[in-house]
């Protein structure tokens, strides 16, 4: 089993990233090259995809920071967490859990994502 609190720690800075290639660096080091990643509002294959659902996520919420909800809960090759985006400090605007699913390198190959709280 990997260490997930990293796992998790590593997938959230990707997401805070704002440069776009120190945050392609991190894509290509933390994910598989055909990662998967599918939420309510998404779904993308491969590095480049996710990149760029990213950054969109980013143009659609300027400014705002994924942080981790609760602690990591993770079993085999595979973890769930909650998520908040907001601004820090404040109330969340966004709210989900995610699970993530690595493979024998340790890379994150499949993300299923959910959204508990979303705005109006």
């Amino acid at each position: 089993m990997s260490d997930f609190d990293s796992v998790v720690s590593r997938y959230l800075a990707v997401w805070n990233e704002t440069d776009a290639a120190a945050r392609r660096k991190r894509i290509d080091d933390l994910f598989a090259a055909d990662v998967r990643y599918v939420d309510p509002m998404a779904a993308v294959s491969g590095r480049a995809e996710l990149d760029g659902l990213i950054g969109a996520v980013q143009q659609q919420f300027p400014g705002l920071t994924f942080s981790l909800g609760k602690p990591v809960d993770a079993h085999h090759d595979q973890a769930r967490f909650t998520w908040h985006l907001g601004a820090v400090p404040g109330e969340p605007l966004v709210e989900g859990f995610d699970v993530a699913e690595v493979d024998a390198e340790g890379r994150i190959y499949q993300v299923l994502g959910f959204l508990d709280r979303v705005p109006a």
